[in-house]
């Protein structure tokens, strides 16, 4: 669902510059429309694969790929519908720009311009600028000057060769701007380097990006990648002061600007997804089938229980690798390490819940305090406690501790385990209520402009539309 989302995400926010309509009305639905369609599948989602490998190592056989579908797609139906027909209503009119959609007007960034032999700004006042700043719809917030900022409201400063002028605007505005001044590119305190043909591009960070919480200038930026860092878009805001001194954020677009040839590079050197449509490259046609082939055998082949999925592909894996259709440093770099050192530190505390008896000891308490409640009120109130945790945690962490505890709980009641394990699946993959929930969420709150409160107004009702009609769901698909 990440990757789904990675792919329609730019298209989306592309066509709302075209309907001139705020990017917030439609990022979260998408967002939540492609949690709700990783649900299923094995592989749609990562609490699922969690899931299949624990009913394996504990009752003897995983779930299969379309195992999860039943339920899975009742819900997702259901969660969909009710975002296109009434949820998208509970998106706060406040998100992402202040004003309506209406309004609407493209990510507004703090980037500076300096001003070279033969700008035609030079000799002139600031008050004299405002029919050009006016055309491009930008504002110059000051200008720095042998390293003192005069601010905006200087109207009558007299503009020379070297000044730095402070713009407020959208990508295209500033660089309007620049085009229509001949003035040049650059980041405050940065040495000029002349990169050739140019482009700029809005990329917005993910949070397993390793920029997150670094710099401009500890990443050196400009000097091992000839790019420079513009301006910071953070919850719809510009970051106006010392951009290249500000520590990145996970959900922050940011406006990056270098060579045309290379800007590709830096955007996966960054570890970032682009948000404006660039041109695409020629695929390998050859490739690109051999690709789909293997992968849809591996499908197959798992799903008619010959072979594990995880095992199937990872053949598939080594099989791209021997092909070479991906390149090996790709596949090496897609690793999220982080991740598989979270999971391994992780899977031995779910089997230790096991092993000591903690499992059980947490189930038999959950069930004295349910006492002569019926078992589809607990099983209820697990997917309940399980959707909460994974809004705070990790939802493979909320997979690994609520398992052990569904299966003790659906023992110690005498029921079928798999409609507790259906339960935590659920729950776990429904992150709806904060942005660090799910990675779907944090990588829309800078595009859509969303600040942390936002998330709950459309989760909430949604989240309960889930137990509504998932706790039904699992009943007639995996009776008690």
């Amino acid at each position: 669902n990440i990757a789904a989302l990675a792919i329609l995400m730019p298209s989306d926010i592309q066509l709302n510059k075209k309907a001139k309509r705020n990017p917030a009305l439609t990022l979260m639905p998408l967002s939540f429309a492609s949690i709700l369609g990783g649900m299923v599948t094995m592989i749609g989602t990562a609490p699922n694969v969690v899931i299949a490998t624990y009913r394996g190592e504990t009752l003897g056989t995983p779930y299969t790929m379309f195992d999860f579908a039943y339920v899975g797609l009742v819900v997702a139906i259901a969660g969909v519908a009710f975002i296109a027909l009434i949820g998208w209503r509970f998106i706060p009119s406040t998100a992402g720009n202040k004003k309506s959609s209406n309004d609407f007007e493209e990510i507004k960034y703090v980037a500076n311009a300096r001003l070279v032999e033969g700008s035609i700004i030079l000799g002139k006042r600031l008050n004299e600028l405002c029919k050009l700043c006016d055309e491009a719809s930008v504002y110059i917030l000051g200008v720095m000057r042998d390293g003192e900022l005069f601010e905006g409201s200087r109207n009558n400063l007299l503009l020379r060769s070297g000044d730095l002028l402070v713009l407020e605007g959208g990508a295209h505005n500033i660089d309007q701007f620049v085009v229509s001044t001949k003035t040049k590119h650059t980041t405050a305190g940065d040495r000029e380097k002349e990169m050739g043909l140019q482009s700029l591009a809005e990329i917005v960070v993910p949070s397993d990006s390793m920029i997150v919480g670094k710099t401009a200038i500890t990443l050196g930026l400009l000097s091992h990648k000839n790019t420079a860092l513009l301006g910071i878009s953070r919850h719809g805001e510009s970051i106006i002061d010392h951009v290249r001194k500000t520590p990145i954020k996970v959900g922050d677009v940011l406006l990056i600007h270098g060579n045309s040839s290379d800007i590709n590079d830096v955007i996966e050197w960054l570890e970032c997804l682009p948000l404006a449509q660039r041109g695409l490259e020629i695929p390998e046609r050859k490739k690109a089938w051999q690709a789909i082939v293997l992968f849809a055998l591996a499908i197959i082949i798992s799903s008619l229980g010959y072979v594990y999925l995880p095992v199937a592909l990872s053949v598939v894996i080594l099989l791209y690798l021997a092909l070479g259709i991906v390149p090996t440093r790709e596949a090496y770099k897609s690793i999220s390490w982080p991740i598989l050192v979270l999971l391994g530190s992780l899977i031995p505390i779910g089997n230790a819940l096991n092993d000591t008896g903690g499992a059980a000891t947490i189930a038999s308490a959950i069930t004295s305090l349910t006492e002569g409640f019926p078992p589809v009120v607990i099983l209820a109130i697990l997917m309940i406690i399980t959707m909460t945790l994974s809004d705070v945690l990790n939802n493979v962490v909320t997979v690994l501790i609520a398992a052990p505890i569904a299966v003790g709980l659906a023992q110690q009641l005498g029921v079928n385990p798999d409609s507790f394990l259906m339960a935590v699946a659920v729950g776990a993959s429904c992150a709806f209520l904060t942005p660090i929930g799910h990675q779907n969420n944090s990588l829309i709150l800078g595009p859509g402009g969303y600040k942390f409160g936002d998330y709950w107004r459309l989760g909430l009702p949604l989240e309960i539309v889930v137990v509504l009609t998932g706790v039904p769901a699992i009943l007639f698909f995996w009776p008690l």
